[in-house]
């Protein structure tokens, strides 16, 4: 699977998307859109390794909802990924049995490096 979830309406997921200027081959799915489902999410989950690991702690909601000071399982996690697209960290590209998960140089860099080989 070639696959990109992102958020049209963020602009670091706009200019990472033209950095990265992914080939035609990947699907990308803006999760505001066309929400991220509990199958797909566990897919991530699989490739990612914990829920956790593909969820936003720079998240409004997150701030809002004063989750920081709460223990949060990997339930949770779960939960609240399905529950508000804002809680993926974004964006999220899977290349076969690669992913990127969020906007880090790091990930971003290892992600362009990936889709340009």
């Amino acid at each position: 699977m070639k696959k990109i979830y992102y958020l049209s309406t963020c602009d670091t997921c706009k200019r990472i998307l033209k950095e990265l200027d992914p080939p035609a081959s990947f699907e990308m799915q803006d999760i505001k859109e066309e929400p991220i489902t509990e199958e797909q999410l566990q897919e991530l989950k699989h490739k990612a390794g914990t829920y956790e690991a593909l969820f936003s702690k720079r998240a409004r909601l997150y701030k809002e909802g004063d989750l920081k000071n709460k223990q949060l399982s990997e339930d949770d996690y779960k939960n609240l990924l399905l529950e508000h697209y804002t809680f993926l960290k974004r964006p999220v590209i899977v290349d076969g049995q690669k992913i990127f998960i969020g906007n880090s140089k790091k990930e971003v860099a290892a992600a362009k490096a990936a889709l340009s080989e």
